[in-house]
């Protein structure tokens, strides 16, 4: 049986993907930051929340679409940006935006992504999403709004919560750096690991060099191995509320904010005029000790006017985490880490597995809750395990 067959759910995915990339690589993919405590809250958050399903409801016709911005989704689940995915696929950008067109969920593209946006929007009708690493400078957002503007891109996710680079520790100890810097020990794990070898370092570099930073300013920057003009994240730590609101005023499409964790700052974009929030830790890859995008998203739903979508990512690895975020509030469900592991696995396949694989349990597992829609994915159908335990 192969990989890709013995893949019966993200677990699996990742329990291969894990196997198949070089140490340096599957610490950037699955690791957090400092000591992984908001990486794992994000994921044991989700066991903290029961179902109690209702039984003898007619579920035989069953549809878990979703409207949102003005599309419709075939499911509550999008694929998250993922910067330098080229480390785990060979054009793994554009293979994330394919994939995501053939399942009709949406994709962002990430800034720190190395195949243009335009090429990125071609493939797929114009419909990706974009997010954003932005400096607290007017000027160079201006220019990068003109580039979206050109390029016709309809969602605009501004992140507000990489105002400076976290202490990645254990990227540190496998000598992974952004900038990337070759050094013995990285081509000693790609040496031991022959498969990404030849199916991403090698047929990357031989047929289009060294990726580049192709969408983090308002032109295609320097390869990955180079600082980009002014710094991979120079005039972050200066981005504030001032900028979020001249970008309303400048940016013609739908604005949302991404990393919103706290209340008060979903009230703040709300009546900053943004189209939607995502509520986010950056999967556990930047403050530790967060609590999880799953218990924040409570909150910040209840902070924002009626209507206004709230979405959330980080830790979903099953169709049941993501019913347990749309019965909290949540509008979408977005994942990034998943479809990763799926084109380690497998490529086009594996990604395109993964989507199927949330496809599948979420129309399973409505069934079994008794709902026909996501309109009937309730509160009333969760509850706090411990709490319902004590009982």
């Amino acid at each position: 049986m192969s990989r890709l067959n013995r893949c019966l759910s993200v677990r699996d995915f990742e329990r291969e993907a894990r196997r198949i990339l070089p140490r340096c690589v599957e610490g950037y993919v699955c690791g957090g930051t400092e000591d992984g405590a908001s990486l794992d809250e994000s994921v044991r958050a989700l066991r903290d929340i029961g179902f109690r399903p209702r039984g003898l409801r007619v579920v035989d016709q069953r549809s878990s679409q979703v409207e949102l911005f003005g599309q419709t989704y075939a499911m509550p689940v999008g694929f998250a940006p993922t910067g330098f995915s080229a480390i785990v696929m060979h054009e793994c950008d554009l293979a994330l935006a394919r994939a995501a067109q053939d399942a009709e969920i949406p994709f962002i593209i990430s800034g720190a992504s190395s195949v243009p946006l335009e090429r990125l929007q071609e493939a797929t009708g114009k419909r990706c999403w974009y997010q954003a690493y932005l400096p607290g400078n007017v000027d160079r957002i201006g220019k990068l709004i003109a580039r979206l503007r050109q390029a016709e891109i309809p969602v605009l996710a501004v992140t507000i919560d990489t105002c400076v680079g976290a202490n990645r520790e254990n990227l540190q100890k496998l000598a992974f750096t952004v900038p990337f810097k070759m050094s013995s020990s990285v081509v000693l794990d790609g040496m031991r690991h022959p498969r990404w070898s030849v199916n991403v370092f090698m047929r990357t570099l031989l047929g289009s060099g060294v990726p580049r930073f192709a969408n983090l300013y308002e032109e295609i920057g320097p390869p990955i191995t180079q600082d980009p003009p002014n710094g991979f994240r120079g005039e972050r730590d200066k981005l504030s509320w001032e900028h979020i609101r001249w970008i309303r005023e400048n940016w013609p499409g739908k604005l949302v904010l991404k990393g919103v964790m706290h209340a008060e700052d979903a009230r703040l974009a709300a009546d900053a005029g943004v189209d939607g929030v995502i509520v986010s830790n950056h999967g556990g890859r930047q403050l530790d000790g967060c609590i999880s995008p799953l218990q924040a998203l409570p909150d910040v739903v209840a902070a924002v006017p009626a209507g206004l979508p709230v979405m959330v990512d980080g830790g979903f690895r099953r169709g049941s985490d993501v019913l347990k975020a749309v019965a909290l509030g949540a509008s979408m469900v977005f994942t990034g880490r998943p479809q990763l592991f799926g084109a380690a696995v497998g490529g086009n396949a594996g990604i395109r597995k993964v989507a199927e694989i949330f496809r599948s349990e979420i129309s399973t597992n409505m069934a079994l809750l008794g709902c026909r829609t996501l309109a009937d994915v309730t509160p009333d159908l969760i509850a706090p395990v411990r709490a319902a335990c004590a009982a």
